[in-house]
């Protein structure tokens, strides 16, 4: 009776989170339908039917996929790419004072610098064929370095005493104290840095149109005037970084646990 109680209790949230979302969905999808009935321009505003029904068509194409692979590929190296760097960046500058100094400046001008002038001065240097890798790396990268140095900064001295006390090796103390301290940092600094990766990714592409790619598709859109592909492949970008999002999201909430439960014997 007890473990049909708790697991009646389990569903219950996972039923009301998906209640939530369908109501948010059909309520928007509502407003959409509203909004273009009202405007009754199909070039200005399509009916969320006519761009899902464009959607379907896409689907089905080979060249579909050839183009959700490219921009994927690109956009996704380049967040994991500044994941990589950011991490071990700030690995680096926690322990060596001079990195952090140099460093941080400089991030934080990339911060501050428009994407647009990163975008162009790529074009200038190397085409657009590695523009969006570049452009994702260069806007995750002060993320990920950022989170992960307040999460190494923020690790129990108490433990990490204990550990130097008794000469704990690094590699023993790493899985203990170190990791369970920092993954939540990084988690926050995933979660932020897969959306702008793949905003500014998209942004990039819609600008220097390399052959093949999601922005390419976005700017014939513009070209032609054609609201229904420029919302399908709006869905599209949405859905691909809300599932590279949930993905990542995913290896480290399984490390976390995995961690949690302690070294296998």
């Amino acid at each position: 009776m007890t473990s049909t109680t708790a697991a009646e209790g389990a569903v219950r949230p996972v039923s009301h989170r998906l209640g939530r979302a369908a109501l948010a969905v059909t309520f928007w999808l509502g407003v959409w339908q509203v909004a273009a009935v009202a405007v009754d321009q199909h070039v200005l505003l399509v009916t969320p039917a006519g761009a899902f029904g464009r959607l379907v068509e896409l689907v089905v194409t080979v060249d579909f996929w050839g183009t959700v692979g490219h921009s994927l590929l690109r956009i996704g190296a380049g967040f994991l790419l500044a994941a990589a760097v950011g991490i071990l960046g700030a690995s680096l500058a926690h322990r060596v004072l001079l990195v952090d100094v140099l460093l941080t400046p400089a991030l934080a001008a990339i911060r501050s610098t428009p994407v647009v002038s990163f975008i162009i001065l790529v074009l200038i240097w190397s085409g657009s064929g590695t523009l969006a890798v570049v452009i994702s790396f260069l806007m995750v990268l002060p993320i990920l370095y950022t989170t992960t140095l307040e999460g190494i900064r923020h690790r129990d001295r108490a433990l990490l005493e204990m550990t130097t006390t008794f000469r704990v090796p690094w590699v023993r103390r790493l899985p203990v104290v170190d990791l369970p301290a920092v993954l939540p940092f990084v988690v926050a600094g995933c979660k932020v840095g897969v959306g702008l990766a793949w905003k500014s990714g998209i942004a990039a592409e819609v600008i220097g149109l390399p052959q093949g790619s999601i922005g390419e598709q976005l700017y014939e859109a513009k070209i032609f005037l054609s609201s229904a592909d420029l919302f399908a492949w709006t869905v599209v970008v949405v859905a691909l970084a809300y599932g590279f999002e949930r993905l990542v999201l995913l290896l480290l909430e399984r490390t976390e646990a995995r961690l949690a439960r302690g070294p296998v014997r």
